[in-house]
């Protein structure tokens, strides 16, 4: 449920309403703006009645929320929440662009795709250390070693760094690395790993599940949330379905409806949503026009020598000139793009 307090209200006041909350058993989380404080309580609604909690000193209202997932919920918060990562913003006017190698591979790779990074105006680099692979005979990552050459790479370039956590017991090493937590496809609901990355100051991102709905992906995130961590947001990446042309289908229609249901900021992945390399570009600019706050892209000097995923990479041309179409459909639904 949340609890609005009026305008104006006072510390005191706040402070009173949460400790009858925390008393009874709720899980308190606090929105509060320039005038008004929302007070989120997750708990057991029945015992609300017994609480006389609008009969208290300065709550204007109660309101009960009807989605399953309540701190991910418009109804929670009606404002984008927008995340802060030095001088990076994610969910705001400007479209974020992560981009590099599915997998790091080598440290003179990664510098050589960290430069490419970083003349292109983005300020995110992506890339695999641990690698989930449908095959156990398919290169795995180089685990610790290539976070070490992500970390350099990013220092060595000014570059925000966002890689894969695998499972729970590694989130501190990757933490220790990487800028930004992703959570893989085939992890979204590994609920124990959710519960670990919501105890670190740091964003997190999650990819939505190969068959997952739309309210199970938002359900993900609310793990997070209740575990106390706010710097969330999803990621469209293509889901299975009966067609076999491209690798996945990305759904850009859940963009929208993540943006419409939510305040977290929403990211699309066209690599890993097609596959192929050639329509990576199109539907990049989809996902923009859809409302996308960022994209995650595939780049690779050489594609053909990739050890993973070297057909849907682009190639430092290719990378480039789409990037300037970014920036013309951004500037057309009153966005930002890289500059």
């Amino acid at each position: 449920m949340i609890i609005v307090m009026e305008n104006g209200a006072r510390e005191e006041s706040i402070t009173k309403v949460v400790e009858k909350l925390e008393e009874n058993g709720f899980s308190i989380h606090l929105s509060q703006g320039v005038e008004r404080t929302i007070i989120g309580a997750v708990g057991d609604k029945s015992r609300l009645a017994d609480l006389s909690i609008e009969a208290m000193s300065s709550v204007d209202r109660v309101i009960g929320i009807l989605a399953p997932y309540k701190l991910a919920s418009r109804e929670f918060k009606s404002d984008n929440t927008i995340i802060q990562l030095g001088d990076v913003n994610i969910g705001g006017d400007e479209i974020q662009i992560m981009a590099g190698p599915c997998a790091i591979e080598s440290r003179e790779q990664a510098l050589e795709i960290a430069d490419i990074v970083k003349r292109s105006g983005a300020k995110i680099m992506r890339g695999g250390a641990f690698k989930p692979r449908t095959s156990p005979y398919a290169f795995q990552g180089l685990g610790e070693e290539g976070l070490k050459i992500l970390r350099e790479a990013g220092e060595a370039y000014g570059l925000k760094i966002i890689t894969e956590v695998m499972e729970p017991g590694n989130v501190e090493l990757v933490a220790h690395y990487s800028d930004i937590l992703q959570i893989g496809a085939r992890n979204m609901q590994n609920f124990p790993l959710l519960k670990e990355v919501a105890r670190f100051d740091k964003p997190v991102l999650i990819k939505r599940g190969l068959s997952a709905t739309i309210e199970e992906w938002i359900m993900a995130a609310e793990y997070v949330l209740n575990g106390g961590n706010n710097k969330v947001m999803l990621c469209e990446r293509g889901i299975r379905t009966f067609e076999t042309y491209t690798r996945n289908t990305l759904d850009l229609s859940a963009v929208v409806v993540a943006k419409q249901l939510t305040h977290l900021p929403v990211i699309v992945d066209p690599s890993h949503g097609t596959g192929k390399w050639k329509i990576v570009g199109p539907m990049a600019l989809a996902a923009v026009t859809a409302g996308a706050d960022g994209l995650i892209i595939e780049v690779h000097p050489r594609p053909s020598e990739a050890l993973c995923d070297g057909s849907q990479s682009l190639t430092e041309e290719n990378f480039n000139k789409l990037l300037i179409n970014i920036k013309k459909v951004a500037n057309a639904v009153d966005r930002e793009a890289v500059q």
